[in-house]
């Protein structure tokens, strides 16, 4: 018996979105077991040109998020090349696009009308910047401007310094997280209904869903939040420290462990003063109980420290580096990278246990797998010519 390709085996997705969260949504169903065909328009997903750094002729952006699928390259701006999407529609049960809302409709593929009717068991996932409606509504949504518009700038940087970008594509990575969960919702709703649906993704919702505890604590106070640097607003110690080398991360979420790590400093008394004596009179002296810490720090190595307190179970790391990650003896433990000839990328944090992730081909070339597409949809050798000499197809 062969070996499952994963959980996901036998889903058939066909992925039109490129940049970074449709992709990475599908880069997880691909690593899954999910057989996903990825339509690039002829000049390929932007990210292709995102570099340096280059691997071949593509950026390493964009072989970050598209191993295990199938890549073809097709003009969809031609009836030919929506009448080819639609052949590739037929026994499909994902569509993921990010394209701008009502690209689909002016293609005549609006999914409300045309896709839900001739393919009624077909999940169609939307990602977009804003939605379709509403006074943002068709807007071109990217990741860093969402960071601002939703608040999520406006609680990342320094005390008295400037709102900061946080430094990873975030908003467009729980987008695509997003939309995972919501394909797996619909597909299991299916088992009830028979029927499809259409998922409305946008970055704006997502990145808002990420301002916790934020707007909570804002709902609740009335106060608007303020740039804190490293430091948690409502728990305390929960901050970056200076020591006698590089500074550490605590992160003491009770009263135990900041007994705990009180004790390991020899500052036992310290977990029995008045101030600090529970996380609410903590967070109420945080800027004293940081200076009692790092006085008691300063003669220690940060990184030894930091090893100490977590086997002593308190929460607290080394502040590390992404070579220093990578090299790391646990992120190999984990599986957390992936080698498939000479590729490497990250690997799925989802582990199963009798139907892990599987990491069968690296991200594709452009149009790579074009003419193998093609054949599989039993169109003759005089027709896939005839689409590649009048320009619908490439590879």
């Amino acid at each position: 018996m062969n070996k499952s390709k994963g959980a996901l085996e036998g889903l058939k997705v066909i992925d039109l979105s490129r940049v970074l969260g449709g992709p990475y949504c599908s880069q997880a169903l691909a690593d899954h077991g999910a057989d996903v065909i990825k339509l690039e328009p002829l000049t390929g997903d932007e990210t292709r040109g995102w570099g340096p750094p280059f691997e071949g002729a593509d950026a390493s952006y964009y072989r970050g998020v598209n191993r295990n699928k199938q890549g073809i390259a097709v003009d969809l701006s031609r009836p030919e090349g929506i009448e080819l999407l639609m052949g590739l529609l037929e026994g499909a049960d994902v569509l993921i696009e990010n394209f701008k809302p009502g690209t689909l409709k002016r293609w005549g593929i609006d999914y409300a009308e045309v896709l839900s009717e001739r393919f009624p068991g077909l999940i169609h996932c939307a990602v977009s910047g804003f939605g379709s409606d509403g006074p943002l509504g068709g807007l071109p949504g990217y990741d860093a401007v969402i960071q601002a518009m939703a608040g999520l700038m406006s609680v990342n940087g320094e005390a008295g310094g400037e709102p900061l970008r946080i430094g990873l594509p975030i908003v467009d990575m729980v987008t695509g997280l997003n939309a995972l969960a919501g394909v797996l919702l619909a597909l299991n709703e299916r088992h009830r209904s028979g029927l499809g649906q259409s998922l409305d993704i946008t970055l704006y919702d997502c990145g808002i869903s990420l301002l916790h505890p934020h707007i909570p604590n804002y709902l609740a106070g009335g106060k608007v939040p303020q740039l804190s640097g490293n430091a948690h607003p409502n728990i305390a110690p929960y901050d970056s420290y200076r020591t006698g080398t590089a500074p550490i991360f605590l992160a003491v979420g009770n009263d135990r462990q900041f007994a705990k790590l009180c004790e390991h400093l020899g500052a036992a008394h310290l977990s029995q003063d008045p101030r600090f004596i529970n996380n609410g009179t903590r967070s109420g002296n945080r800027e004293a109980l940081k200076q009692a810490l790092e006085a008691l720090m300063a003669s220690h190595d940060g990184g030894q420290l930091a090893q100490q307190l977590i086997r002593a179970g308190v929460p607290c790391g080394s502040i590390a580096s992404v070579d220093s990650v990578v090299a790391a003896p646990h992120t190999q433990h984990r599986g957390m990278l992936v080698d498939i000839g000479d590729y490497r990328g990250i690997g799925s944090p989802v582990k199963l246990s009798r139907t892990p992730a599987t990491y069968r081909s690296a991200p594709p070339t452009l149009g790579q797998d074009t003419r193998a597409v093609l054949e599989g949809m039993g169109l003759d050798a005089q027709v896939i010519e005839k689409l590649y000499a009048s320009g619908i197809v490439r590879g």
